[in-house]
């Protein structure tokens, strides 16, 4: 895992922005802390940012590989599971390999498949190719993996793990009437192939293109239909068959594993499968100061962990840390978790998780998660209950109306609701369909799954760890893409057909505990905290919040600890101290990132 950044042009010498590339390398030192390479020629500039995993001695980037006296650059983020399988085909081929880093797999299948390369590869992944004549860029199915570009006036194209980098190349940021649109219409989801930046774009997942002096995105996988002939048994095996998979290809690395685990279905079958390959295991979980204490079921998240936890710790003994977080630690990073993402994202659900991860790093390097299982396998209510898919805009977002009412008049006038309704029947259109379980799992794993990806993929990487999911697996979602909609609900249970699939590996309350989501703090200290941030932000005349928000409303929400807006801003966890620590992220963020508005 790392961070990489590359700056082309074909016409022009590039070589005066050496500098400018170091530096922005620079800007993701905790993406990649164990190694820095460069690889400069006239019209091609790649940097690296190395987080060892595989081949920790020979596996450093950029990285060349030399055939028919034609020399091939690559500059690569991600791990190809499937590696040795390919790797075996390009030997019978004639190609050799000095290491055993997947990056030089890479590079020989595109050079014997070009573009095709990317139908051999199953892992998570975004790289650029440099063959001396034309960019190769290409980002994993699922979006596992981020790619950021940017083409300045020049022709000149940038390209970065992490938007900061080309915030860093542009000099400034820039938010159009278009980014104001995503961030407050959409945000923290954002439009598939967009960021709230104007000119810069995010490779889309499942996506390729190339660059000479233009470049357009090429679509190389997408969802499609298939008839589904397996009976409800033999349902049942595919899915654990395919998930046991998944988990055994993801254990793949050269330093030592461990697993996330919150005592829910996901986290517990990856901790169950990835026990019966790795002992002695090692299982990290969250919570909060005081969270016994003041912890009040609500809609949906209606247990605490701790008991399941014990649980399985019960059935399968691992070494165990549990994280405890404090409130005032909640609170001080919010601002480097909007680092990490460049951009407001999950507020404390966001800085929470990049505490979590800190504490992992100090023992590992890599953790798996039971992340994505719930955009798959139909674990949202937004998947079962008539009335939130039945909305004629995102299923996630609720009491619409109410939240633009939030907005001053400017705002108001940029008609944001037409605009997430339009994005809303864009996505659908894309796949053409009206079977509403189809339509669900499409909208999840392009919209809702994109903006946890982000959240785990920013917060890890800057506490300079890889995070892997193993059901966000092609094979898993394809599959689960055009199984009937009674095998997901079998039995009247969300993601009925998982729990039956892996009832016998799990204790039983365990496996048919009801969908809870990433434990958020109830401390009552956290919220009297950032209703004191929010209102000491409103004294910054330059508070940006003033440029979207009516004022007189936005002090009425403070006031009331956020309890005026009664719905999740997004999802199932926004709302209350959530939506709070929300806006003063995006305070922070006008602030620390100079943002310009043209809107």
């Amino acid at each position: 895992m790392c961070g990489i950044v590359t700056i082309c042009n074909y016409t022009r010498n590039l070589l005066e922005y050496e500098e400018k590339l170091v530096r922005m390398a620079s800007l993701m030192t905790k993406r990649g802390p164990d190694h820095e390479g460069y690889f400069m020629t006239p019209h091609c500039l790649m940097a690296h940012r190395r987080l060892s995993i595989i081949d920790l001695k020979n596996g450093n980037q950029p990285m060349l590989y030399t055939w028919n006296d034609k020399i091939y650059r690559i500059t690569y983020n991600g791990e190809i599971y499937n590696m040795i399988k390919i790797k075996n085909h390009l030997l019978s081929l004639g190609y050799t390999f000095e290491t055993m880093s997947d990056t030089e797999v890479i590079l020989a299948s595109y050079i014997e498949y070009q573009e095709n390369c990317l139908d051999l590869f199953e892992g998570i992944f975004a790289f650029v190719i440099d063959d001396g004549e034309k960019l190769f860029i290409a980002r994993d199915q699922l979006g596992v993996k981020p790619l950021y570009y940017f083409i300045d006036p020049n022709g000149t194209i940038v390209i970065a793990s992490e938007i900061k980098c080309i915030l860093d190349y542009k000099g400034a940021a820039i938010v159009d009437r278009e980014g104001v649109k995503e961030l407050l219409g959409l945000g923290p989801s954002l439009t598939p192939g967009h960021t709230i930046y104007k000119d810069i774009y995010s490779l889309r997942p499942g996506y390729y293109m190339y660059f000479q002096k233009t470049c357009e995105p090429v679509c190389y996988w997408k969802l499609h239909d298939e008839p589904h002939t397996d009976n409800l048994q033999e349902t049942i095996a595919k899915v654990r068959e395919l998930v046991i998979e998944s988990v055994q290809q993801q254990l793949i690395s050269d330093v030592p594993l461990s697993t996330m685990l919150s005592g829910g279905l996901d986290s517990s079958i990856i901790t169950a499968l990835t026990s019966q390959y790795i002992q002695p295991l090692t299982t990290y979980s969250i919570t909060y100061e005081d969270q016994e204490k003041y912890f009040k079921a609500y809609d949906y998240q209606t247990t605490m962990d701790d008991d399941y936890i014990q649980e399985m710790l019960s059935r399968y003994p691992t070494h165990h840390y549990k994280i405890t977080l404090k409130q005032e630690d909640l609170l001080n990073n919010l601002e480097e978790s909007l680092i990490a993402r460049d951009m407001p994202g999950m507020a404390d659900v966001d800085s929470s998780f990049l505490l979590f991860s800190k504490e992992i790093s100090k023992n590992h390097k890599v953790a798996l998660s039971g992340e994505c299982a719930d955009e798959i396998f139909g674990g949202y209510p937004w998947f079962y209950k008539e009335e939130l898919y039945n909305q004629p805009y995102f299923p996630w977002m609720r009491d619409l109306d109410l939240k633009l009412d939030l907005f001053n008049e400017k705002v108001k006038a940029l008609n944001l609701k037409d605009y997430i309704m339009q994005k809303y029947q864009d996505t659908l259109n894309e796949i053409n369909t009206t079977d509403q379980k189809k339509q669900m799992i499409y909208l999840n794993t392009q919209w809702f799954m994109q903006t946890l990806l982000t959240r785990a993929d920013s917060q890890t990487m800057h506490s300079s760890i890889e995070v892997r999911v193993p059901f966000a697996s092609v094979k898993i979602l394809q599959y689960l893409y055009n199984m009937p909609r009674a095998y997901m609900f079998m039995n009247n249970e969300e993601k009925g057909i998982l729990r039956q699939a892996f009832e016998d590996l799990l204790p039983a309350d365990i496996a048919h505990r009801k969908k809870n989501p990433y434990p958020k703090t109830h401390s009552p200290i956290y919220k009297q905290l950032i209703q004191e941030k929010l209102k000491e932000s409103l004294n910054d005349p330059s508070n940006i919040l003033y440029s979207f928000f009516d004022k007189s409303k936005l002090e009425t929400f403070i006031n009331t600890h956020g309890e005026s807006f009664t719905a999740p801003w997004f999802g199932q966890l926004m709302m209350g101290p959530q939506l709070m620590a929300y806006f003063y992220q995006i305070y922070l963020w006008g602030k620390i990132y100079h943002i310009q508005l043209e809107f």
